[in-house]
């Protein structure tokens, strides 16, 4: 009975949203709390839930977008994002311009949590769109898959961390397995699948577009441009590596954790632009504040959907739903592997959330373990494979993809949903190779 209300709690949510236009916060309200009375949460319980929902989401990923905007909106109005497009086409030409976008979202996305991957690419994405009047998800879908392998197969990203942790696996060798599957599974997803996108036209897209100055303001130089956007990429990559060089002081240690959380790394980005993209190019303090106000107006609609997502989420998981999915599907004769990733796959079509959807799984899954002798390093990959399978519209993720590229509801599952699965089942194939041979 669960299952059946879950179905079609997402069915009314797409038909609100695509069928009867209504804003897509206000379905993801409408459609939880009604999920959430059918699934016999205490209606004095459901207040508590919607809050909830909204900050377990929205606490940490308000300050990385909102400052990821910013950042972004000022390296396309400086002319650094042209620079740097400039650069890569020089490097790859346009006719390989995708796979430099896709080898820069690789090596990113490593270090980066998808959130800030997203939104500190996404302005690179849209300069070489502007340019050379290319298409936009045709062109950006490499990076953009580049950016989500490395968020569900790679540490030190959390989930697959966690999973580690809980399977005692090596995390050494998980990630030098989940490397052999990620380049694969990017270059299937990306470039290749990208190829049947090329008619995929997206709406009038202005958030990362540079405005003519007249000459009024310096561009900055290729060097200037590079270090400002990619800051927090450098910032976070020697945050991460310092502890395994360095043997740091406890004080030393506190304020390395500090300095490395993404919040704060993007704020140190964000003051750090706001010179060398800002004022010393000749903009005075007012005019940067006022490009980072329209930043901010700009996302204000993701942020909501994206909180009305969690909110749905947040039901999902209140209701016991996943927990019950899980027990169901534990009973079936499948391979551990298979079963693992099936199982994950089902929680993360049901509730949105891939790092919930694998952490929830493990838990049903890990006995298996034991009981097998199933390698745990490709347990801990085929459920991260698992959770990346056909991202819709109650992944926050899904929305990020569909608002900054303005595309249509129908569009989004066309391109980021079908890329999404195609790395998962990728990645399924791939472990299960790697397990014949292990």
């Amino acid at each position: 009975m669960s299952f059946a209300i879950v179905i079609v709690s997402l069915i009314i949510l797409i038909l609100l949203i695509s069928y009867f236009k209504v804003d897509a916060f206000l379905s993801f309200l409408l459609v939880s709390i009604g999920a959430g009375i059918a699934l016999d949460i205490p209606p004095e319980r459901l207040p508590a839930a919607v809050n909830e929902g909204v900050g377990s989401i929205m606490g940490s990923l308000t300050l990385i977008i909102v400052l990821g905007a910013m950042l972004g909106k000022l390296v396309a109005e400086s002319g650094a994002a042209k620079k740097i497009a400039d650069a890569m086409v020089d490097l790859f030409g346009t006719k390989y311009i995708q796979w430099g976008l896709m080898i820069t979202g690789f090596i990113v996305g490593i270090p980066l949590f998808y959130g800030i991957g997203f939104v500190l690419l996404v302005p690179l994405i849209f300069s070489v769109v502007n340019q050379y009047k290319l298409p936009a998800v045709y062109i950006g879908l490499p990076m953009l898959a580049a950016l989500s392998v490395t968020h569900g197969f790679l540490p030190p990203h959390p989930s697959p961390v966690a999973l580690v942790a809980l399977f005692d696996a090596d995390l050494g060798m998980t990630l030098i397995l989940g490397m052999s599957l990620a380049i694969p599974a990017i270059i299937i997803a990306g470039p290749i699948f990208s190829k049947t996108l090329k008619n995929v036209k997206s709406g009038p897209v202005t958030l990362f577009e540079q405005k003519e100055t007249d000459g009024k303001y310096k561009t900055p130089g290729k060097a200037n441009s590079l270090i400002s956007a990619t800051l927090p990429v450098f910032l976070l990559m020697l945050v991460t590596i310092m502890p395994y060089i360095l043997h740091l002081s406890t004080g030393a240690s506190s304020i390395l954790a500090l300095v490395g959380a993404p919040s704060f790394v993007m704020l140190i980005s964000v003051v750090v632009a706001t010179y060398t993209l800002g004022l010393r190019q000749g903009r005075s303090m007012k005019e940067i504040m006022h490009v980072y106000v329209d930043a901010v107006k700009d996302i204000a609609m993701i942020l909501l959907i994206i909180a009305g997502s969690g909110i749905f989420k947040q039901v999902m998981e209140e209701s016991g739903v996943s927990a019950q999915l899980a027990g169901i599907f534990k009973q079936l004769p499948v391979h551990p592997l298979i079963l693992g990733w099936l199982i994950t796959a089902i929680i993360r079509v049901c509730i949105g959330s891939a790092t919930v959807a694998a952490l929830t799984a493990a838990g049903v899954i890990m006995p298996l373990i034991a009981q097998t002798g199933v390698n745990p390093n490709l347990m801990v990959l085929s459920l991260g494979a698992g959770s990346l399978f056909f991202s819709h519209v109650n992944d926050s993720g899904f929305w990020l993809f569909k608002e900054y590229f303005n595309l249509s509801l129908k569009d989004t599952f066309r391109s980021w949903s079908v890329m999404e699965t195609i790395v998962s089942v990728v990645g399924l194939i791939g472990v299960l190779l790697l397990n014949l041979f292990i």
